[in-house]
Parts: C-alpha cells; structure tokens; sequence
C-alpha cells in the first residue's frame, strides 16, 4: 500500500511531551528492530512521550498484522482503504511527529485571565528544588535509574545496590537518598542535577511482573536519550526558575552546568564545536569549557582566550589573505597588548570583565569563520 492510501492519522488529540527529535529518533528506531516485541517498545514510547493515554489507546485498537490487507472503510464520503495494520500506524505516527503540538500548561482559565489567581499565597518564583526532586522522581518510576539503582522484585533477592552510596561515589556527599531537597545548600542541588544527568539510562523495553502484585521491570537500557530527555526537562526548569545556568548539550563539559547565552552564541558554540577539524576540536572543546563553566573565573576566561588566540596565529596566513592586513593586525593587537597572553609589565590590565568576553565570542567567532574559509577553498580545489 502506497503512502497516498491512507486514510491520515487525527494527531489532533496527541500532545508531545518529549523534545520532537528525541521520539523520532527512538520511533525509527523501534522501526527498524520489527522483533517480537517491537509493539510493546511502541506502546511504551508513546506511554511515555505523549500526554495521556489516547494514542496507546488508538495504536491498540488498530489491526495487527493479521488483519485483512484489503479492508476498508465507509464514511459519508465514500470507501476509504483502511491503515491496514499496527506497524503502518505507529510508522505514520513517527513520520509526522513534526506536526504533533508540544504538551503545555493549559490556557489561563477565568480567574487568571480577570487578574487573579487561584492559590494567592503561591509566588511567582518557583521551588526549583521541590520541582528538580519530582522530575528524579517520575524517572526513577520509568526506570531510568534501574541500570544504577536496581529494581525490586518478589523472585530475586534484596541485594540492591544501595543509592546514596553510588550518589555519594561520584559527588563525595553521603546521605543524599531519599531526595531531601529542604536540607541542600546551592552547591549540592547543583551538585545532584549534574550527577543524576550521568546516572539516568533510558529502557526500551518493560514487561509487568504480575505476581504479588511485583509490578513494572524494565531493561535495554541506553543512557544516550535518558541524557537528551533529562537535560530538555532540567534545563525548562531552570529556565522557568530564571536561574543563570544549563546543563551543556555537547563538548568537553557535556552534562555540565555553564552559563546561559542567547540563540545566536549557542549557535556559534554548536558550529565550532562540529565543524571543526580534529586537529583543533580537542582545544576548542577545552576553551568553550574553560569559559562557559559555572565555576569559571577571570583567569579561565583568560586561558580560553589564549587557546583560541593560538589557533588563529596558527591561521594567520589565511586571515591576512581574506580579511587583509590592516584589520589580521588588530585582531592580534587586542591579545598582544592587554594582559592576556604575555603579561607585560607595558600591557593594560585595569579592564572590566566584561572586555573578556567579548573578545572570547570575537574570537570564537574568527576560528568559525576561518572554518568555514578553509571548507570553502577545500571545495575550490576538489572541484578544480
């Protein structure tokens, strides 16, 4: 059956919960696997990143692949041939995830929209700590902490390891579980989002252990889009929090609290950090890191500075050839004469910090382009 002989899925009543890319990926994935148990991968996908039960619901009242080929529908506007089968359904499904709404708070409702809200007392600041212990939560109930934690079982023996030791092995805290966000001090909320981004393991596949009641036990566990879902539902809390940091999506400080920038740097880091070759990524991936960090100070920043610095001297032929050599000089003249890299007595140091960074995104943003100046002569020559 061709695309064309669909009757189209109604995704109007399915909202996403998960970012858009992540359930495509993990969709296509379940796809291609066609085993034995690929639809109860699927159900649990979508019981997962959908809100509600309603697409569950519909994949489960669809054929299987048993079902007549040829069956059809009547409606007021004639015959229609029928999605023939689960598969085709889930496959359509993951084909338009892009059209699918992203889940959000519902619309303000009477009160708020006449000024006035429903809990008084209730500030507009929310308890980021209350909020990150219930986000833990509902992953440790979908199994994402089973890999490091263990899961129960009425069959198997209570040897569990036991979770505030393997929290204390990485962050050096004892104690820690149970989730007691009242008695954190800064260092040790901030300590526990970026541990919890290393210890969270997706799994794919879950079976219902009915006896007494066991419950849920889950397996095939993959930390690559445990982490990709964490650090989307972490990073929208802190945001909401307006607290000044994320959790970096890539580079040497993956899984890592950095300060927040706008679009258009977080842009430039992404291309820097992918677009450039292996013989500089490492440095580039150590600068961004040195920089952006939550502890960084005015000496990293300094450090940073110094290693992009030294990929562009090492480009510097290329900048004199494109750019020219009026303006390749003062691109150098800024580290050479304020106390960045030789630290003269004659150079200027009596400089906000705020001089630092803009010279590191100017910087950043020179190797960028020289990137994109090298790819294109590259392409000049292959073509030639």
């Amino acid at each position: 059956m061709g695309d064309d002989d669909f009757v189209s899925l109604d995704l109007s009543n399915y909202e996403l919960l998960w970012p858009t890319s992540l359930f495509i990926s993990e969709g296509e994935r379940i796809l291609k696997s066609r085993g034995r148990s690929w639809e109860e991968r699927a159900i649990w996908l979508m019981t997962e990143a959908l809100t509600g039960t309603t697409a569950v619901t519909d994949f489960e009242d669809t054929p299987d692949h048993s079902a007549d080929p040829w069956a059809s529908t009547v409606s007021d506007l004639g015959t229609k041939p029928a999605v023939i089968n689960k598969y085709d359904w889930f496959a359509e499904l993951i084909n338009r995830a892009s059209e699918l709404r992203p889940a959000a708070a519902p619309r303000p409702y009477w009160p708020q929209r006449q000024g006035r809200e429903l809990s008084p007392d209730r500030s507009t600041a929310r308890d980021a700590r209350r909020d990150f212990v219930r986000i833990i939560y509902e992953f440790t109930d979908n199994g994402y902490l089973a890999e490091r934690f263990g899961e129960e079982c009425v069959d198997a023996p209570n040897n569990l390891p036991d979770a505030s030791e393997v929290i204390d092995k990485y962050l050096g805290i004892p104690n820690l579980w149970p989730l007691a966000p009242d008695t954190w001090d800064e260092d040790t909320f901030y300590g526990l989002i970026e541990v919890f981004h290393d210890l969270v393991s997706r799994p794919r596949l879950r079976r219902f252990h009915s006896y007494a009641s066991c419950g849920w036990h889950h397996s095939e566990f993959h930390n690559g889009p445990a982490r990709i879902l964490y650090r989307s539902k972490v990073n929208d809390l802190l945001r909401s929090a307006r607290i000044g940091y994320e959790l970096a999506a890539e580079g040497e400080d993956l899984g890592r609290l950095v300060a927040v920038t706008d679009d258009a740097r977080s842009q430039l880091v992404h291309r820097a950090l992918n677009n450039s070759a292996p013989s500089i990524a490492t440095r580039i991936r150590h600068a961004i890191a040195l920089f952006r960090g939550r502890d960084t100070s005015a000496e990293s920043k300094r450090s940073a500075i110094v290693t992009l610095a030294g990929i562009l001297e090492e480009r510097r032929t290329l900048i004199k050839d494109e750019v020219g050599k009026p303006d390749e000089g003062a691109l150098f003249e800024i580290a050479n004469r304020y106390d960045l890299r030789h630290r003269r007595a004659d150079q200027h140091g009596d400089y906000d910090e705020a001089f630092l960074d803009w010279i590191f995104w100017w910087y950043l943003a020179t190797v960028e382009l020289t990137n994109r100046l090298i790819a294109s002569r590259r392409r000049l020559v292959e073509g030639s």
